[in-house]
């Protein structure tokens, strides 16, 4: 029986794939697996026993990443799960940059009580919140993940000439860009062309405040910018002079931070993003068969802090899955403490991910019940996990 609790309201998509040998609620003690979405997790004490964190959703600032390597927990995300409520929230920004669509919708709400005057301070008014159409102008996207992708081949269907930047596009990625996407060799070469940029990509330690005062400066006069992604990507001082020179036109985002509220070429949107029902309900599903594929058989998809290792069960084998650090020799110590035991390694697969490492071995022969703790007494070992012969 396995143990899941839900930090936060998760859809019951996701939840109601859990079987009879899950347990799965708000209210659950001693959890074997954390489903959460939105809830601070830096400061919250895991038991021995977690054994993963899924986040239904892409990012992953909750989660305290390294103590859980540390602890030998495996945290898991949904990419591509939002992607398109994101995407379509994308285009929807470059509408809204342009037209001033919000800010003409506001006014006329102003106009309430006026009567047969409506008509003509209407048509005497438009004219303050005339804007360029998107067709025929330049969009620059930085970042072709999941989102970046589907923004990008949005941008070419509605005529924009696309510029795509990714040093590190996928394989996936790449098979799903349309060739109308032409390939920027460097951001300042989608700074220097684009009417419209937006921003797709992780935030990390090296992509942090990426669009700044120096970004800005290169960027065509008139540009529209747009940030969908995390609010730490663009640093707001840098954008707030940008939008006062009248170098930047407008700003969209949908992580406003304080000084952004209440600037008239500032769209901010609270958070908007993956707030569909249909994403919401992705993300549960995902986020569900992910941690059921791990805690049932040990294979790991899409986890942030540990590297991809998925393999069938070979039949009539116990499986050992091995949470480790990545030093030379761990894998020949292994098997060596197997052998000692006479237990046999039918098939076996380990990748590494940075300092850590997961390996997984289907093996034959008595295995004990302190099998778990003696590999665990190993120092390279983090984790060890039993799961019987199918």
């Amino acid at each position: 029986m396995f143990h899941i609790k839900c930090l936060n309201k998760i859809s019951r998509a996701g939840t109601g794939r859990f079987g009879e040998n899950y347990t799965c609620g708000g209210d659950v003690e001693n959890p074997d697996a954390i489903l959460v979405r939105s809830a601070p997790l830096h400061d919250a004490a895991f038991a021995k026993n977690l054994l993963a964190i899924a986040r239904a959703g892409a990012g992953v600032n909750n989660i305290p990443l390294e103590r859980c390597s540390g602890q030998g927990i495996a945290v898991f995300n949904t990419p591509g799960a939002n992607a398109n409520a994101v995407a379509e929230l994308v285009v929807a920004a470059l509408l809204l940059s342009s037209r001033r669509i919000l800010a003409g919708a506001a006014w006329c709400g102003t106009l309430k009580g006026r009567g047969p005057q409506v008509a003509p301070l209407i048509e005497k008014g438009k004219s303050r919140f005339a804007g360029p159409e998107i067709r025929g102008k330049t969009l620059g996207v930085i970042g072709l993940g999941a989102v970046g992708t589907l923004v990008a081949n949005a941008g070419h269907a509605l005529g924009m000439e696309v510029y795509g930047y990714d040093p590190y596009l996928s394989v996936d990625s790449a098979w799903r860009l349309s060739r109308g996407v032409r390939h920027a060799r460097s951001l300042d070469a989608v700074y220097k062309s684009a009417d419209y940029v937006t921003v797709h990509v992780p935030l990390l330690p090296e992509t942090e405040h990426m669009i700044g005062a120096d970004a800005v400066a290169k960027m065509k006069r008139g540009v529209r910018l747009l940030n969908f992604a995390r609010g730490g990507l663009v640093d707001s001082a840098a954008v707030l002079g940008g939008l006062r020179s009248g170098k930047i036109a407008r700003y969209a985002t949908d992580f406003p931070d304080e000084s952004l509220l209440g600037e008239e070429n500032v769209i901010a949107l609270p958070h908007l993003g993956a707030s569909t029902p249909e994403s919401e309900d992705n993300c549960a599903r995902m986020a569900a068969d992910e941690l059921m594929d791990y805690l049932e058989d040990g294979n790991i998809r899409n986890s942030v802090n540990l590297p991809a290792v998925s393999m069938a069960r070979t039949k009539g084998c116990t499986r050992i899955c091995l949470i480790h650090r990545n030093i030379p020799n761990t894998i020949s110590r292994l098997s060596g403490i197997l052998a000692k035991a006479g237990i046999n390694i039918e098939n076996m697969q380990s990748r590494a991910k940075k300092a850590y490492a997961y390996t997984i071995l289907d093996v034959t022969g008595a295995v004990s019940g302190s099998t778990a703790g003696n590999l665990e007494a190993v120092p390279e070992i983090i984790r060890a996990r039993v799961l019987a012969a199918e």
